[in-house]
């Protein structure tokens, strides 16, 4: 280590201590050409995480940028800011243990898809809408359709009306209706 004072790489370590919570080294050094007393420290050097965006620009991954899509997607829904904050953390996290230094936009946007799937259908569709650019309706029916199904099988399915009857909802209950085709027939 070169000496601040006379630039000299002549020096001795005098003291070691634990500093920062063990995230760090304090050493007290000696100058051995000019007696000079100094510290250095000694850190586990910190390799940020970057994200390989859609255009190739590599710019550092923010945890904020992530947050902030998400409560755009969950915006006048009953998503608690607690549970954004979480899903973001989770988010960041599978990101540092899957990659060393780079992501892909493409992997942290398949990540909040997933975890605002998890928190709000209605986010998450909003979210995907913009983040794989829907140019029309069909692109959000076949966006839907997963979560409909599921949603039916999760109910025990729903009872089809037998042919000539329509479904209507009452109070939240749905009931069969004759159809015009059995009224007429009643008619007669």
């Amino acid at each position: 280590m070169k000496c601040p004072r006379c630039k000299e790489d002549n020096d001795r370590v005098v003291d070691s201590r634990s500093a920062a919570d063990g995230s760090a080294i304090r050493r007290r050094r000696e100058c051995l050409d000019c007696y000079l007393r100094y510290t250095t420290y000694e850190r586990v050097e910190d390799t940020p995480l970057r994200v390989i965006k859609k255009s190739g620009e590599r710019v550092r991954f923010e945890r904020e940028r992530v947050l902030q899509g998400m409560l755009r997607a969950c915006e006048k829904l009953p998503v608690t800011s607690e549970d954004l904050e979480r899903a973001a953390a989770r988010v960041e996290t599978r990101c540092h243990e899957e990659y060393d230094r780079e992501v892909p936009s493409s992997v942290i946007g398949t990540l909040v898809m997933e975890e605002l799937r998890h928190l709000n259908q209605v986010a998450y569709v909003r979210f995907a809408s913009v983040y794989r650019e829907f140019k029309d309706v069909s692109q959000f029916l076949d966006e839907l359709k997963p979560i409909l199904e599921s949603r039916r099988a999760s109910e025990g399915g729903v009872r089809e009306a037998p042919e000539g009857t329509a479904r209507e909802t009452s109070g939240g209950t749905a009931r069969e209706t004759p159809g015009v085709a059995a009224r007429e027939a009643e008619e007669t």
